[in-house]
């Protein structure tokens, strides 16, 4: 193959030197033919292939590996389709082929990017967003969870938003609206979905769909427009796919380790501010420059936002309990066998009771737990004190140590009837908060004064500035003024209720 350097010679000695292909053959020893065809070209046109290659060996089972590959087209998993190597094998032994692996898997390869789909660039305007849930591995308090992380993205601005949930149920959809729109100061009036369960019930033809009450809700408090993507179209929400992997890369790697959920949460907030005073791509303007120019098509907040929970309605059983997400939630031995409203936010579980809030819990995501408040069984263990060693809510609660110290002195002084004047402290805790009572058992500890009364002494006037409990020692006694009562006679008694003496 000739180079650069003899096409520059050959069509500079023919076209600026006027010489001969004759003369030009002799000067420089090349074919005729060759000159004419450097004269056709400005530079090495490289092996053109005039007609296709017969492949006498590959040709006859050119039908059955397309046969293959389309129906892999039908195959779900992307893994279970057959690869070069796997075609080459079933022709060996199902079909009798002799030829080589390198052929089989040149076709396979054309055939592949021949049939692969060709998209458009899409026109991003202002005023759209894309949502997607991703998933990423962190740490919280010490052990590795897997977070549900949703995100937001602005295609116009580049401007994006992640927060993450242990679930992506209903009510983290609804929470992530609410927090992404916080952080945006708007509503973009147009959001792109994949067709995700928690906000579609149902895919009918030519684009229609059947929307959860959940996400119509949602959608009505807010008045956006939702688009949803053809199914098995990821591509029509390409950003927000892009960015749940951006996130993942760049927030989260390594694994980060925090305390909680609420501080995980404040890290990816704090990241998606910083990015704003980044340049956005291919753009001039920094991505917060590009939001601000993006919020005038912004739909506003509304007053409040959105209650972002999934509301249930139970029955309270025998035991006090409510039933919500295979766990279950204690309230109040009053609402037993009464009917309530239970409302799941993503991170606590509200029990209602003819619109007032009767109990509240830190939400579990695990199942068949229960989760107790022993102070909504107070009630009952005044009347069956029993029940403060041989139940679940009383048996798991975890008491300052002062408690236990406090029924000890009680039980050792009188047996079971200290046992009943310990359930007496307790029944404190419903009108009281847990350091106020431990303190007051701490003083009368202290004081030397263990009783219920002393104890409940204690307890009040810690509420109350003005009352000031003091132990009275033998000086302070001394020092009280005496009270002599005299005798009287019954007779003046008797007068008194005769109305006789004044």
């Amino acid at each position: 193959m000739k180079k650069m350097f003899h096409y520059d010679l050959v069509r500079g000695l023919y076209f600026h030197d006027g010489l001969t292909k004759r003369e030009i053959s002799r000067r420089t020893g090349l074919h005729r033919k060759t000159i004419n065809k450097m004269l056709l070209y400005a530079q090495p046109p490289g092996y053109r292939l005039k007609q296709p290659r017969s492949k006498p060996k590959l040709g006859p089972f050119i039908p059955i590996i397309d046969e293959i590959l389309e129906r892999d087209k039908s195959v779900r998993k992307k893994k279970q389709r057959h690869t070069a190597k796997r075609i080459f094998d079933r022709l060996r032994e199902e079909y009798g082929f002799t030829g080589g692996y390198t052929i089989v898997k040149d076709y396979v390869r054309e055939k592949k990017l021949s049939s692969k789909e060709v998209y458009f660039p899409l026109l991003q305007r202002p005023g759209t967003s894309q949502t997607d849930f991703g998933k990423a591995d962190v740490r919280i308090a010490g052990e590795l969870v897997e977070a549900k992380l949703f995100c937001m993205a602005l295609p116009y601005s580049d401007a994006i938003f992640a927060i993450a949930y242990q679930t992506e149920k209903i009510e983290a959809v609804q929470d992530g609206h609410n927090a992404a729109y916080s952080f945006l100061g708007g509503v973009p009036p147009a959001n792109l979905y994949d067709n995700m369960s928690t906000a579609i019930k149902k895919v009918f033809r030519r684009r229609g769909r059947d929307v959860t009450d959940g996400f119509l809700a949602l959608r009505s408090h807010y008045l956006f427009k939702s688009h949803f993507c053809n199914v098995g179209r990821a591509n029509e929400k390409g950003v927000v796919e892009g960015v749940v992997g951006y996130v993942r890369r760049n927030f989260l790697v390594p694994v980060p380790s925090f305390p909680s959920w609420e501080a995980l949460n404040a890290y990816l907030l704090e990241c998606c501010r910083k990015r704003l005073s980044m340049k956005a791509a291919r753009k001039e303007k920094t991505i917060g420059e590009l939001l601000e120019e993006e919020r005038p098509t912004f739909l506003p907040l509304p007053p409040a936002p959105f209650e972002a929970c999934r509301v249930e309605q139970r029955r309270v059983s025998s035991l006090s309990l409510v039933r919500f997400q295979s766990n279950d939630y204690s309230v109040p031995v009053e609402y037993a066998y009464r009917k309530v409203t239970v409302k799941g936010y993503v991170d606590k579980v509200l029990i209602c009771h003819k619109d007032m809030a009767i109990a509240e819990h830190r939400r579990s995501y695990e199942r068949g737990k229960y989760i107790f408040d022993p102070v909504h069984y107070l009630p009952l263990l005044g009347r069956k004190p029993g029940g403060l060693d041989g139940s679940l809510p009383f048996g798991s609660w975890e008491l300052p140590k002062c408690f236990e110290t406090l029924r000890r002195c009680l039980e050792a002084r009188s047996g079971e009837g200290g046992k009943r004047e310990y359930i007496q402290v307790l029944q404190l805790l419903r009108d009281f908060s847990m350091s106020e009572v431990r303190l007051a058992i701490e003083k009368s500890l202290e004081y030397r004064s263990v009783n219920f009364e002393s104890v409940k002494m204690l307890t009040l006037s810690a509420r109350e500035p003005a009352f000031e409990a003091v132990r009275l020692s033998q000086d302070k006694l001394a020092g009280l003024p005496k009270v002599q009562i005299g005798e009287r006679a019954v007779s003046r008694y008797q007068a008194l209720l005769a109305g006789g003496v004044r």
